[in-house]
């Protein structure tokens, strides 16, 4: 046992020197340089790496002809969308085209019937114009011939009074209790101020009317209400009497300086507004409050009143 166990250390030893011989001897002379050793390396190893490259490069490519064929793709679509939309863009711009020239042709048909809507609204203001224009001559002709029917049947009433004035009065004066009258009905005839009426009736040999008694305020009142137009104002269809309080104001006195003792006044007159002096009887209802006192130098018709005379005496 032991002289195996020298044998074996004896080997080792051997082995280990060789071993170490080899080694030194490498160092000294290499067989193989390091380039020699990478060529050798690489060319160990070459096969598979080069089929690990074209794999890849061919996986690359495969990926790039991929995109490229979804490039080619997109923009195909793309494309076809410009397409689309250019025919689109066309096709909307035909329709505006056809819209403009509708909405054009609208607007013409619209001003057109806007003008001849004018000029019907402008026949209709004056065919409105006109028809008011010949309601009011038609209301003007109604009131003409009222005036006329009331002439008429004023002219009717007085028919015996002119009848017996023709005996009595002088042309144109109408016989009332006993008295010869004169009233200016006609619208001929201006109005005068109290002074200028009492000078027409002095040149024909009378006087403003004296109206002392009921009997006469009645008569007169009666003539005066027949002959009254409802169109003129009451301010100026007024007559003048032979009443005044000129001298002392509030104290009314006749022509002859008697004193006025019934008189036949409306309500609250007379109250001399504006120097009112001078008495006139205007067309009322109640005959009662037919007297107004006025300025004398308002304008308006009158009354005169003359004695009658004899007939023999008028020829």
């Amino acid at each position: 046992m032991e002289d195996g166990g020298n044998l074996r250390s004896t080997f080792e030893r051997t082995y280990n020197k060789l071993v170490s011989q080899d080694e030194l001897n490498a160092d000294d002379n290499p067989l193989y340089t390091n380039e020699d050793e990478r060529q050798v390396s690489l060319s160990m190893v070459r096969p598979d790496s080069c089929l690990n490259h074209y794999r890849l490069i061919t996986v690359c490519l495969s990926v790039l002809a991929v995109i490229l064929l979804a490039v080619d793709i997109g923009l195909g679509v793309y494309y076809n969308r410009l397409t689309d939309g250019e025919r689109t863009v066309r096709d909307i711009s035909a329709e505006v085209a056809k819209l403009q020239d509708a909405y054009n042709t609208a607007v013409k048909n619209r001003d057109e019937v806007k003008e001849q809507l004018a000029k019907e609204l402008s026949l209709q203001r004056l065919t409105k114009w006109e028809l008011e224009h010949q309601k009011r001559r038609s209301k003007d002709y109604e009131t003409q011939v009222n005036r006329i029917q009331m002439e008429i049947t004023a002219l009717k009433s007085h028919i015996p009074m002119i009848e017996e004035g023709c005996r009595h009065c002088l042309p144109g004066w109408t016989f009332v209790n006993s008295q010869c009258y004169y009233f200016p009905f006609s619208d001929t005839v201006m109005r005068k101020s109290w002074g200028e009426s009492r000078n027409f009736c002095k040149r024909y040999g009378g006087d403003l009317a004296v109206i002392d008694n009921k009997e006469k305020q009645l008569a007169i009142s009666e003539l005066v209400n027949h002959y009254q137009d409802p169109s003129r104002p009451m301010v100026y269809s007024g007559f003048w009497i032979g009443a005044r309080d000129s001298e002392v104001e509030g104290i009314w006195r006749w022509l002859d300086g008697t004193r006025v003792n019934e008189g036949f006044w409306n309500d609250g007159e007379p109250n001399n507004v504006g120097e009112e002096d001078c008495a006139a009887t205007y067309p009322r209802n109640n005959p009662f409050k037919g007297w107004n006192d006025a300025p004398c130098n308002h304008e308006l018709k009158w009354i005169c009143e003359m004695a009658p005379t004899s007939a023999s005496s008028l020829v």
